[in-house]
């Protein structure tokens, strides 16, 4: 496996950034690490490319230990942060050949032409870095990451800021990367990862609450909200029986279930014992990764 977490711990002071979270992800996945701000993902991301230490717990990526010296990790990480920090005075080849001097690449030339052709960056080679647009200066962050070829890239918010064009673009990248590496993505675009990836992790407040596949994560958290209007004031009571039930209002409640069909049957036979009116009912489902998402993290 490429990466692999075992009961990472993080703490700031009293609070638990990261607390005793664990995971594996292999050659060939691109994940989607999701979470609300705060959850605890760009420090897990950060923990894994060595930049900062964990307080307790393990980290290895290709069978090796993560700790903030070792090189040997290091260098099979190409890491994209959230930040994407760059040197605008710098042409975008000069900017590669400084990093591909970082890493001692052999070759360093023929590696920067691979890599600019890579990421689309043929058209922009010349120019300065802060002229580019920001969907350009993406690339070159992941241009940057990837010059020496590495087994493992993790990128933190990739397409912020981007134009739906160039997230299309870049989604379409990223996609191409994940043939033969491994990748970890953070992103709050939610439609994204489920058009790139097979598997999320979501944490939320340094836990993980959910890690599966998307297609499985919608089969079992799958539920429907059903919303009842009735013309009197009751007292939940009168549902007698039924659970997951919330008070909107006097007269409105809210249902969660997972078999809409039968708890309309159910409140169709109580409307009739309690001789209750319903003005109305709308049902809900949460079948895509915004609703999960949502579900698992409020």
């Amino acid at each position: 496996m490429s990466i692999q977490i075992t009961n990472l711990v993080k703490k700031f002071g009293a609070q638990y950034a990261v607390n005793d979270i664990s995971f594996t992800i292999n050659k060939g996945e691109i994940v989607g690490f999701l979470g609300p701000n705060g959850a605890g993902k760009s420090t897990t991301m950060k923990i894994i490319t060595g930049y900062i230490a964990a307080d307790k717990g393990l980290a290895t990526v290709c069978g090796k230990e993560v700790t903030p010296q070792s090189l040997a990790t290091k260098s099979k990480i190409g890491y994209l942060p959230e930040a994407n920090p760059l040197y605008h005075d710098m042409y975008v080849r000069e900017y590669l050949e400084f990093v591909a001097n970082i890493h001692h690449l052999p070759g360093r030339q023929q590696a920067i032409s691979h890599i600019i052709e890579t990421t689309g960056l043929i058209i922009e080679a010349n120019k300065k870095i802060g002229q580019l647009s920001k969907g350009y200066k993406q690339r070159v962050g992941l241009a940057a990451a990837l010059i020496h070829n590495p087994e493992v890239l993790i990128l933190d918010e990739p397409t912020s800021g981007l134009d739906p064009n160039q997230i299309i673009e870049i989604r379409e990248l990223i996609k191409k990367l994940g043939a033969d590496k491994t990748v970890l993505f953070s992103s709050h675009i939610l439609q994204e990862v489920q058009a790139i990836c097979d598997r999320v992790i979501i944490i939320n407040k340094g836990n993980i609450v959910a890690d599966n596949t998307i297609n499985n994560l919608i089969k079992n958290t799958h539920s429907n909200h059903l919303t009842l209007t009735i013309k009197e004031v009751v007292k939940a009571g009168v549902f007698e029986g039924i659970q997951n039930i919330k008070q909107i209002n006097g007269n409105t409640w809210l249902f969660k279930t997972d078999d809409v069909d039968n708890l309309k049957r159910r409140l169709m036979e109580i409307a009739l014992d309690k001789n209750l009116n319903i003005i109305s009912w709308e049902s809900e489902s949460n079948n895509n990764l915004e609703d999960i998402f949502r579900t698992l993290t409020t």
